[in-house]
């Protein structure tokens, strides 16, 4: 109990460590206040990790990189893109953020892919965009494929291409990132470029081929 000099009554016992600061009465320091560990050094904890993206190209993913990134903490070491690793992939330097007395954060590097020219990536499969005209659509046509390492692949078809209809080519697209030394596919896409207006005697020529339903 209080006496009413706001001190303790002779004779209390209590259990509080605090009691004799006065921790429930007034001016005292809030019950939390201790963050020193044992011996009273001030321990660290561990921040949200520094989070930065990591711009690769499609070619890089391919044959794999070694970068050097420039942020604020000259401490980094030069970070490694290994064959095939997959957009939003981690890379995690433990504890190199900027120190501070009581954190010592992460760093990380986020995997993202850069636009390529050419394909667009879908997962470990890279897909080719490909116009033909509507001739060759309907009575074949070879379409020329680049691959990433610098080759031709020849896809001929004598089939109809409807619009949207895709070709595969197996083993021609970026290695799979647990298995480097197999890879995913190359999917060429088809799209069929119609034309802007007919001359009569194309129409009729075209009605007269091709059946009515």
């Amino acid at each position: 109990m209080f006496g009413r000099n706001g001190g303790m009554d002779e004779g209390m016992e209590t259990d509080d460590p605090f009691a004799s600061f006065g921790m429930g009465g007034m001016g005292g320091f809030p019950r939390s206040f201790n963050t020193r560990g044992p011996g009273g050094a001030q321990t660290k904890k561990q921040d949200p990790p520094v989070t930065h993206d990591l711009r690769v190209s499609l070619e890089e993913v391919f044959t794999g990189c070694t970068k050097k990134m420039k942020i604020s903490r000259k401490r980094l070491n030069p970070v490694e893109v290994k064959k095939g690793w997959k957009e939003v992939t981690e890379i995690t330097f433990l504890k190199e953020g900027d120190e501070m007395p009581s954190n010592i954060p992460d760093v990380v590097f986020v995997v993202k892919d850069k636009p390529h020219p050419v394909y667009r990536r879908d997962g470990s499969d890279i897909i080719y965009p490909t116009k033909i005209t509507l001739k060759e659509a309907l009575c074949g046509c070879t379409v020329n494929v680049p691959t990433l390492d610098n080759r031709t692949v020849n896809l001929t078809t004598q089939d109809i291409v409807r619009p949207g209809m895709k070709r595969r080519v197996t083993g021609e697209g970026l290695p799979l990132p647990k298995s480097p030394d197999r890879r995913g596919d190359l999917i060429v896409e088809y799209e069929v470029k119609f034309p802007e207006r007919l001359s009569q005697s194309a129409k009729d020529t075209i009605a007269n081929v091709l059946p009515a339903s």
